[in-house]
């Protein structure tokens, strides 16, 4: 017996796809299974297993269950909840390996698994192999067990152990996604006031999808700030692993806004530590670490490779424009929104200055968000590739660490492959608005030679 997955579904960091179209509970079976498999031939016993709150989560966790026991291994299951209360789990509990159904901040009929083994996450090539088993049927067997375990408690209280935390006004919006509970019994452990708005996880999303990057899914937390006069507010997407903020003035905080701003306590007390950006950030990010006497580095977007980093260079922090934010100072290395939330809160007490305040800290850029474009998943690689030989052959100043980001005068601008959809993403960055459009005609052109209308 063996299994074929669709071949869109095996991302770079995750498996991933749209279920009853590209994912079904066939190949949830044939995950557990093959990841069984691998757990075993490293001498592991036992996965834990947590799932967010799409309305397809609980029939493709039940299906991953019954491949993990078919393969022989044992199973925590830790319910519903965010991705880093699953890595959390994983660090903290006798288990060898984790895995979280979710299809974090994708459209709701979207569905996923986000793998972890030994404390390090399961991305690339690993990915590939566990699919090269399910295709050979090269599967152990046995009878594992199924055993819960609740650590919602333990989770919201390890997230403020050893804080220094000052009372602040705080809005939480948790967009009907999986970190409603754990935002629940956080904000309890929390002085200060706390609103929370659609913290029951709902799959449908009935008030907005949960992406805190698209500035439209902010619109409630700001009118919660403004409202009730709130000091800032948070967001987060559908599996609770990113965050997005927005300050007293409803202005929103760019995520690597939101990694200067927790750079700056970090680098008092540990001056000269590495501190990762992704390729998408802003140059005002890189300068700002420099300044507060840190080590910045550049590094590919995606959470998995961002971790991988951080243990190379021992970096105590790190983080992504889409409002990814990696603690390795008192934490595990993982990306966690509701982490980042108190350490922002920390740092705003111990600042005595307003959040919008620290995040002015970094001089004005015109930037665009992050752009998403769609091209077919066989095309896309195709396109990136083509921009860069072109570059490439003009002499053009091209960071490649992720795609292309291309040094222009007053700015850049950055190509590079989505690793989660089919599509290419652009983002740009200039000193002024009329040097931003300047940028943006010059990406447009290269798009349109690799026959790509933005």
């Amino acid at each position: 017996m063996s299994h074929a997955f669709a071949p869109e579904i095996l991302r770079e960091y995750d498996i991933r796809g749209t279920v009853g179209r590209t994912l079904f509970e066939g190949d949830a079976t044939a995950i557990g299974r093959s990841f069984a498999t691998i757990v075993r031939r490293m001498g592991g016993t036992r996965v834990a297993v947590g799932r967010d709150g799409r309305l397809s989560s609980p029939m493709l966790e039940s299906a991953l269950i019954k491949g993990l026991v078919a393969g022989g291994v044992d199973v925590v299951r830790i319910g519903l909840g965010p991705s880093p209360m699953l890595y959390y789990t994983e660090a903290e509990l006798a288990v060898d390996a984790g895995i979280h159904v979710t299809g974090s901040h994708n459209p709701a009929d979207d569905n996923g698994f986000k793998l972890v083994l030994g404390h390090r996450s399961f991305w690339g090539p690993d990915i590939q192999s566990l699919a090269a088993i399910a295709a050979a049927g090269d599967w152990s067997a046995g009878e594992g067990a199924v055993s819960g375990h609740d650590v919602l408690d333990a989770y919201a209280a390890r997230l403020v152990r050893g804080r220094s935390l000052s009372a602040c006004r705080v809005g939480w919006d948790c967009g009907n996604g999986a970190a409603g509970p754990a935002v629940e019994r956080l904000v309890k452990l929390l002085p200060g006031e706390h609103h929370l708005l659609h913290a029951e996880p709902d799959g449908r999303f009935p008030h907005h999808h949960p992406d805190p990057s698209e500035e439209g899914n902010l619109a409630d937390l700001k009118a919660l700030v403004a409202l009730e006069g709130l000091d800032f507010g948070f967001a987060f997407d559908g599996d609770g692993d990113r965050i997005g903020a927005v300050d007293a003035q409803e202005r929103t905080i760019a995520g690597d806004a939101i990694l200067a701003i927790l750079a700056e306590p970090l680098l008092a007390r540990r001056p000269g530590a590495t501190v990762i950006a992704d390729v998408k950030a802003s140059d005002a990010v890189f300068d700002r670490i420099a300044a507060l006497g840190g080590r910045p580095l550049m590094a590919r977007t995606g959470h998995s490779a961002i971790k991988a980093e951080m243990v190379r260079t021992g970096a105590p922090l790190a983080g992504e424009m889409s409002g990814h934010i990696f603690f390795g100072d008192d934490w595990y290395g993982f990306d966690d929104a509701l982490c980042a939330a108190v350490r922002l809160i920390e740092a705003v007490g111990k600042s005595g200055r307003p959040l919008g305040a620290l995040a002015d800290a970094l001089p004005p850029r015109a930037a665009t968000p992050d752009l998403r474009i769609a091209v077919p998943e066989s095309r896309k690689h195709r396109v990136v590739e083509g921009v860069a030989a072109r570059l490439a052959a003009a002499g053009a100043a091209v960071d490649t660490t992720d795609g292309v980001r291309v040094r222009e005068a007053g700015g850049w601008w950055l190509l590079r492959v989505s690793n989660t959809q089919a599509a290419v993403t652009v983002r740009a960055e200039a000193a002024d608005a009329d040097g931003l459009a300047r940028i943006m005609a010059r990406v447009d052109a290269e798009l349109a030679a690799s026959g790509v209308a933005r």
